[in-house]
């Protein structure tokens, strides 16, 4: 399966819970941290969730 680099670009002050959750599920805790994953639905729904806090490129 292909992989994606997903990474934190903007600040999770002032967002939603729902939104501190998802960052934190999909590794992300600092800012430009930047972790792989396996291009899967569920990622990619959880991408969705927090576009404007991430950007993504195939890996």
């Amino acid at each position: 399966m292909a992989k994606i680099k997903v990474t934190k670009v903007k600040s999770a002050i002032n967002r939603t819970q729902n939104q501190k959750r998802t960052l934190e599920a999909l590794g992300l805790r600092k800012m430009n941290q930047v972790v792989e994953h396996e291009n899967t639905p569920n990622i990619l729904g959880m991408i969705n969730k927090v576009s404007h806090l991430v950007s993504v490129e195939e890996a």
